[in-house]
């Protein structure tokens, strides 16, 4: 189901901190969400994992000035440049963030802890050195923006030809959940993203609903192992265009960057 990106956070609040918009604490708090603890390891001049705080100060004393949303998929390295080893971990996780300033990424690896009925969620963020090179199929924001609303309109085509209602108790159950998180007075991006942005990354996130919605239902009418397939091909360019849309917003305040 439909859900941030942690690397989109640390990037979107990690550029509002960088340009003095908000506090560390307030952007730490907004990075963490509703994680138990985040911690950076591999950090240079560090020989133990650091909390967020002071590895994003630590990263600005290293010539970092902003940082950048990767969301990569097999086939498909989106807003990564490299090396190989950085690409890996970052496909394997399927997100990472890259700095701009200084040649460092970030990958998340997202572990549980606690007893049953008691888990947290921890995350450790491994800094790796990274090719300084243009990322990877990151279109600009007015691209994205005329992308989704063509791919809006296939994946409607799409989810009805494939007899995939778009109503019915679990869509309305997912739709429903996704308005009350957003009425809940969730910033869609940090201080400083342009109100265009937040109007992609909305549409964007709308868009990967109604595909995660189609790809999770087995009560229309593809049922079969052939037919599951055929709707996953036909889903798959919508899903491209959402996920570097959802890039291109979190991505924006860095257009000037090059």
């Amino acid at each position: 189901m439909l859900s941030e990106p942690r690397s989109g956070r640390l990037a979107a609040w990690g550029n509002a901190l960088l340009a003095g918009l908000v506090s560390p604490d307030d952007a730490v708090l907004a990075i963490v969400g509703e994680d138990a603890v985040h911690r950076v390891e591999g950090l240079p001049g560090e020989t133990a994992p650091v909390g967020l705080t002071l590895a994003l100060g630590r990263l600005r004393a290293l010539g970092v000035r902003g940082l950048r949303l990767a969301l990569p998929a097999p086939g498909h390295p989106l807003g990564l440049s490299g090396p190989p080893e950085f690409n890996a971990r970052a496909l394997d996780a399927r997100e990472a963030v890259v700095c701009h300033g200084a040649a460092f990424g970030l990958v998340p690896e997202v572990s549980e802890a606690g007893p049953s009925g008691d888990v947290h969620v921890e995350v450790v963020w491994h800094c790796l050195a990274v090719r300084e090179a243009p990322p990877a199929d990151v279109p600009s924001l007015g691209e994205a923006e005329r992308e989704l609303a063509e791919a809006l309109r296939e994946a409607t085509a799409v989810l009805s030809r494939l007899d995939v209602a778009g109503s019915g108790p679990v869509a309305e159950a997912a739709i429903d959940a996704y308005r009350a998180r957003a009425e809940r007075g969730r910033e869609v991006l940090a201080p400083g993203y342009p109100p265009r942005a937040v109007r992609v990354l909305e549409l964007a996130q709308r868009v990967s609903l109604l595909v995660s919605l189609a790809q999770e239902r087995g009560d229309g009418g593809a049922v079969s192992a052939s037919e599951m397939a055929a709707r996953g091909e036909a889903l798959r360019p919508v899903e491209r265009t959402a996920r570097r849309a959802q890039v291109a917003a979190y991505n924006s305040v860095g257009e000037a960057w090059g």
